[in-house]
């Protein structure tokens, strides 16, 4: 099989990664992340509103590997209940988030939908959907309500990059591609 995760990030810097993850998505593992990232971010003295905005989409990144992830296939040499990749890059005025996980391929059509509908959503729209999910919302068997995607685009104001790269019939991997920048306001 040629799938291969590293693969993605062959042609991508790696300069100025202050984090790279990839195994089990656990509660003890989110806790680690998220301490991680905030001492980082402190001992180079970002901004603040900087680092609350990196901070709370950070959050909702590891909740959506934590509670949206599909099982890993059996073939994949990790064999873990919740398989998830994390990168934390600086950037130019801002930090990139990128997280990877698998999703079966009966699911990906709704999924791209969803991020599609965000990324042609002016921010007013994005709003208007956040509170409307807000006040209608159904939990899912996964535990959400459908809120994830729709509060990273609301908190950083930015367009969701992604891709699915087919890993075998039955699944791909989805790469989320999270810009959190000082420029744009909520």
């Amino acid at each position: 099989m040629s799938f291969n995760i590293e693969s993605y990030y062959s042609g991508q810097s790696k300069e100025n990664v202050i984090l790279l993850y990839k195994g089990n998505v656990d509660s003890d593992v989110i806790n680690h992340v998220l301490d991680s990232v905030e001492e980082k971010m402190v001992a180079v003295n970002d901004n603040p509103k900087l680092r609350k905005k990196v901070y709370n989409v950070l959050v909702e990144s590891l909740q959506n590997l934590y509670h949206h992830v599909d099982r890993v296939p059996d073939d994949f040499e990790d064999q873990v209940e919740k398989y998830g990749l994390l990168v934390v890059s600086r950037v130019n005025g801002g930090y990139k988030i990128i997280t990877g996980n698998f999703v079966q391929s009966e699911n990906i059509e709704k999924l791209e939908e969803k991020i599609k509908r965000i990324n042609r959503s002016s921010h007013e729209e994005i709003k208007e959907l956040y509170k409307f999910i807000l006040n209608h919302q159904r939990i899912s068997a996964k535990g959400g309500g459908g809120l994830g995607l729709v509060d990273i685009a609301r908190k950083t104001g930015n367009k969701l990059d992604y891709a699915f790269v087919q890993y075998n019939n039955n699944y791909s991997f989805f790469y989320l591609d999270i810009l959190v920048n000082e420029e744009k306001e909520n």
